[in-house]
């Protein structure tokens, strides 16, 4: 087993003092990078890309090659669990994902498989492992899905939305589909999450980018429920250390407090909420990941490096922050700026761990 060199992303999850804050960003391997373009069209689409272990590595390194991240992230999506129980993914020239097959019954949700992750996910597995050797240690590698609610409402919806109308009138008027299309998802993301630590990741996201569409009553039956069981679930050591788990809802700040009654290790943030104020609500039991406006990266250096000043002293000191962006990284950010925002969190927060 190879050392970890830098573990600082790690022990802020465990909340353990670090010499300074740890940084990665959401979709770190994407879009704004001129080397990650060029790797894709070599694949020839998105999905080949994800399917192939050497270019999945080579994308996930690409932004470590460039910049001093504390974390490497899968390059993967987090549609490949429907697309493994049969829905048929696929991306459109210029648009969103799609799906071939749409959840409309429940005698739908009764034919639904759940995948295994070493077959079906099997490619998942091996970029995991390819990645984790390339690694040699440099920076932990993070493994994620998404969660059951979020990979509902694509299932159901055959792709995008706006209004989430097919998956609400569904809730509304049969939640047991519901619920059991979400049971199915729950258990299907357990399986993969656990494969994925198997086969090497450090540490586990969920991404529920969708939570925030629910009212808190709908949020916390048909999201949070199955985001608690897949936590319960989870394998949270290996290779001698812990694998920290978090949990990200975006516009979910309003529930920070029932996210980290999960027993997550971490919570991640969107720009939404102010951080010394999540910091309040949830004191001592969670790790806070976030939460910069990926907007700021727009802007001049001056400004992105305000920004993260800001962002620092909100949190203030003491062990238990991850920086990020409070969601990804978009594709017309200038790499240079990515930059300013990475070296900035380092240069600033030294100063706040040395008190």
């Amino acid at each position: 087993m190879v050392e970890l060199k830098n573990d600082r992303y790690l022990r802020a999850l465990e909340k353990k003092p670090v010499d300074m804050t740890p940084v990665w960003m959401m979709r770190q391997a994407g879009r704004y990078l001129p080397e990650y373009r060029a790797t894709r069209e070599k694949a020839g689409d998105f999905m080949s890309l994800c399917k192939n272990a050497e270019l999945a590595c080579e994308v996930t390194l690409q932004p470590l090659e460039r910049y001093p991240l504390d974390a490497a992230i899968l390059f993967s999506d987090i549609l490949t669990i429907p697309d493994a129980m049969g829905q048929g993914l696929y991306f459109s020239q210029g648009e969103g994902p799609k799906f071939q097959k749409v959840i409309t019954s429940r005698n739908d949700v009764e034919q639904l498989p759940i995948p295994d992750p070493e077959q079906e996910l099997g490619y998942v597995m091996n970029a995991v492992r390819t990645i984790r050797t390339a690694l040699n240690g440099k920076v932990p590698l993070i493994g994620f899905s998404g969660s059951p609610w979020t990979l509902a409402t694509y299932m159901i919806e055959g792709g995008s939305t706006k209004t989430f109308s097919n998956t609400k009138k569904l809730m509304y008027s049969d939640p047991q589909t519901l619920h059991m299309l979400l049971d199915k998802l729950a258990d299907s993301v357990i399986l993969y999450l656990n494969a994925q630590i198997a086969a090497g990741a450090q540490s586990v996201m969920i991404f529920d980018t969708w939570g925030g569409v629910l009212s808190p009553n709908n949020y916390k039956a048909f999201s949070l429920a199955y985001m608690n069981k897949i936590v319960s679930k989870l394998t949270r050591e290996n290779e001698g250390r812990k694998v920290p788990v978090t949990l990200f809802t975006k516009n979910g700040g309003m529930w920070i407090e029932e996210i980290a009654d999960t027993g997550c290790d971490a919570v991640g943030l969107d720009w939404t909420i102010d951080i010394a104020n999540a910091k309040q609500r949830v004191g001592d039991r969670v790790a806070l990941q976030g939460n910069m406006d990926p907007g700021v990266l727009l802007g001049s250096p001056e400004t992105i490096r305000n920004e993260v000043k800001r962002i620092l002293n909100s949190f203030g000191t003491g062990a238990g922050h991850v920086f990020n962006l409070g969601h990804g990284i978009t594709p017309d950010v200038d790499p240079e700026n990515a930059g300013v925002f990475i070296n900035a969190v380092h240069e600033f927060s030294k100063p706040i761990h040395s008190k």
